[in-house]
Parts: C-alpha cells; structure tokens; sequence
C-alpha cells in the first residue's frame, strides 16, 4: 500500500510537468477499454480507499494510475440495499422504470408520476413493468413517511410485485464535501447534481437483472397512454441494429431507453465521475464511449416533465417537451434500412435525415422528372401506413410539388447498389404531403423498398421533412 502511494506521489509531480491535451487522451483511452472489459467484478476492501480516491481525482494521474487498477464494470457495485416496500420477483420482466426521489422544498410529485405510469397501462402492460423507486434522502423519517402513502395508494401493486421502493444508506456514498467547482456552479449545487449521479447510479445497480430493458424517469413526469406498447414497437423495429440509448423524451433525462446489460457498465460510470458533471451530460458522454454517435430519438415523446418546482432549492422549472402527445400510441417505427438518390444533395443534408428520428431533414437541388428518394430495408417488411411531409415552416415552397409514392418487391443488385425491379404506386402527393392507411391491406407481399418519385421537374428545392413508417404484424401472425 505504501508502494503505490510513493507512486501516486511521483504522478502528481509528473502532472506538473505533463500537458493536458495528453492527460485527457489517456483518460479518454482507459475509459474506452475498461468500458468493454467483460470479466466479473468485486470491489476488494484493500481496493476501497483507491477507489474513493480516484473517484475524487478524475483529471489527476491519481485517479489514472487507479482507475488502472479497478479492471471492469460488468458486475454490479457493492451496495445493501433497504427495502421500503416489495421485493423483486423471480421472473423477469420486459421492462424495468426506475425513478429516484429526495425530499423537495416545495411541492412532491412522486405519487402523481407512479399514478400516471400504472394508470397509463393497461393491464396486460402491466404484467411486463416493474417500478423501482428509490428515496435518495438521508431524511429517513422523511423516507417511512412517504412509503406510508406509497403503501396506502398503490399496496394492490406492491403485492403484485410492480413496485418495489428501496433506500441506499448513506454510509455508501462517497464524499459530497470539497468536490470540484466544475462549470463556476455554487457549491450547494454542485452537491446537490454530484449526489444526484450517485442516487442514480445505485439506482442503476439495483435493477440490472429485474428485466430486459431498462427506462429512466424522473419523478416529476406524465405519461403517454399505453407507452409500453409504442414503445415495444420501437424496440422491435430495431432488432438487428445496434444501439446504447434509445430517446422517448428530448427533456434531460427522461425517457431514456437501456439494455439491461449495460446497467453494471453505467452505474459504475456514474460513480466514478459523479463530481465531474450532471447526469445528463454523462449520460451523452457513455453513450459514446459505448460507439452510439448520434441521438436517437423518437417522436411524438412518451414523457412530459410535469413538475413546477424542481428538486434544487425548489425554484421554478417550466420546462416542457413540445414533441409529447398524451395520446401517443399511433408512434411510428421506421424499420432499418438504408436510403439513396440521384437527387443533388445540397451540402450535408443526406437522404438518410428524412428517416431519422430527431430533428433532420434532406434538401435537395431542384429535381427533375423521373428523380428518386429510395428506402431499401434490410428485410421485407409488412407495412400498415406511411406518412411523408416535405417542405418546413420557414421553407414553405421547397415542398414536392408533383410526385408519387411507390412501394416495390423483388431486390436486384446495381451498380448502385440493391434496388427493387417491381414496384406499385400507392398514390400521389398533395400539398406537398401524401398519408397512406392500410397499406398491407392494399399490397398483397412484404415490401423491400419504398420509393419517392418526382413525377414533373421543379424549379424549388426540395426538403423532405420526415418520412415515418408503421410496421404491420407479418401475414402469418
């Protein structure tokens, strides 16, 4: 032991002479290969001071020459867990929706947010969630209170094994006094978001094996009916693609979608650096580290941040998703694939941002007679409706203004690359928009491609705005 403090000494006498520009490509590094080790995890008693020491030190040698030594995230953080109410179920559950909750200054809305997530499901849904919450107070008075309620209003789901309400004791967390002034954050604040990643961090450990898919709340949130299901959906649709986080929600950090799997990886990511910044931003940070570049979220959102007065100091936060519908069950889920055209391209606005799921869209040079916009998915698919919007609000005229919208089978390799030889119209655009129901009623075979053709030349440019698609239940089903 004495060893490696001698060690960490000359470290910290090398860090006067090192540049930063090098110390945070190492830190970069051994954060990208520790994230991917996959060899069991146990925290050591002898580990326990170093790992407490990196954890405060996460732009020192210190905390490199540490981090050398804690290996791998894969297993789960040593924490004894109280339980408030419920236990876990022997059977896993499709999805687990973790919300963690601290006493707040003014107004609670922890019971509304539980009551929103059970009402907004149906009974079959039900069967498949469990909601974990966590009372991350160190008031345990404060605690057995509010699990009176919890008991009083939601026991028929406790029973059922739903609902499970636990508490981290406090003799768990790191240090919360002389953490780093970060972004010229008060003090109290940066306390109170460093002790909010540990919250959920523990949070994160506690529900790894509960389930296959893991959503993260806060607790001040309404839900869109029957989320569960659009939400399935989604998943389904991206069987086969790779993804760390998926998005139902643009708000912080609600709505945010995980495999199970990586719940060990992000706990022990949210401990390690939980004095570095606020959760949201770490969450963006691992989603890298785990080689998902870009966002992907779906619209409309199935999450509305409800409160009024947010959990620091009380103040006021009005913050709002515009892109939540309460009634949001018809959510599109465009199925893998991938898109070209013989259309100009103007600058990076790329076919594939018409398919995307954030706020992105393709532009275009004027076309042409008998151009094209194609999707080729990755494998027949039964569709039930599609909806193309071209043009924006402040780009009204760069719509299609004469085009049809085809649906084809038979894929054939081109210089171009695969391409359908058969395809079908399924109508023409109006507007500048074209909305087509009960496609797999209309065509008779599992379509490969669907395909946008300019059907009279145009001097406007062109912006297609979305493309969203709704897959059907295959034939056989």
């Amino acid at each position: 032991m004495r060893r490696i403090w001698k060690y960490l000494d000359k470290m910290r006498c090398f860090r006067k002479r090192s540049t930063i520009p090098l110390l945070g490509v190492l830190i970069t590094c051994l954060l990208f290969v520790n994230l991917y080790i996959e060899d069991g995890y146990m925290l050591e008693d002898d580990k326990r001071q170093l790992r407490e020491t990196a954890i405060h030190q996460l732009n020192s040698e210190r905390y490199v020459h540490t981090f050398k030594d804690l290996s791998n995230f894969s297993g789960t953080i040593n924490v004894t867990y109280r339980y408030l109410a419920g236990s876990p179920l022997p059977r896993k559950k499709y999805l687990t929706i973790g919300l963690s909750s601290v006493k707040r200054k003014r107004g609670n809305y922890l019971m509304e947010t539980i009551k929103s997530i059970f009402d907004q499901s149906s009974y079959e849904e039900l069967k498949e969630i469990v909601v974990v919450v966590h009372l991350a107070d160190f008031d345990l008075a404060w605690c057995e209170s509010l699990v009176q309620d919890i008991s009083r209003k939601f026991g028929h789901h406790i029973i059922a094994g739903r609902l499970l309400v636990i508490h981290a004791p406090e003799e768990y967390y790191p240090s919360l006094d002389g953490l780093k002034r970060n972004y010229n954050d008060p003090e109290d604040r940066v306390r109170f978001r460093s002790k909010q990643n540990v919250d959920y961090a523990f949070l994160l450990n506690f529900c790894t094996n509960l389930s296959d898919f893991y959503m993260m709340l806060e607790d001040d949130v309404r839900c869109a009916k029957n989320f569960l299901t659009a939400m399935k959906k989604v998943v389904t649709s991206r069987e086969g693609s790779y993804w760390v986080m998926l998005e139902f929600s643009k708000l912080g950090y609600i709505g945010k979608l995980y495999h199970s799997k990586d719940l060990p990886r992000l706990a022990h990511f949210l401990l390690m650096f939980y004095q570095e910044m606020p959760c949201d931003w770490l969450l963006i940070h691992f989603r890298g580290l785990l080689a998902q570049k870009d966002v992907i979220r779906f619209k409309p959102s199935l999450f509305q941040h409800m409160g009024y007065y947010s959990s620091y100091k009380g103040v006021e936060n009005k913050l709002k998703d515009d892109d939540f519908e309460e009634d949001s069950f018809d959510i599109p889920d465009n199925p893998p694939a991938s898109l070209h055209t013989n259309i100009n391209v103007f600058e990076n606005y790329d076919a594939t941002k018409a398919y995307s799921s954030v706020d992105e869209y393709f532009w275009g040079k004027a076309p042409s007679t008998g151009d094209f916009f194609v999707i080729v998915f990755n494998k027949a698919t039964r569709i039930s409706k599609i909806k193309i919007i071209t043009g924006t609000d402040d780009r009204q005229n760069d719509i299609l203004h004469h085009g049809a919208l085809e649906v084809g089978e038979k894929l054939v390799g081109t210089k171009k690359g695969k391409q359908c030889s058969s395809y079908i119209t399924l109508g023409e655009f109006k507007n500048g928009n074209i909305e087509v129901h009960e496609v797999n009623h209309k065509i008779s075979f599992d379509i490969e491609c669907v395909r946008i053709v300019v059907t009279a030349s145009q001097k406007e440019w062109l912006i297609i705005r979305s493309i969203s698609l709704w897959t059907a239940q295959p034939a056989s089903q």
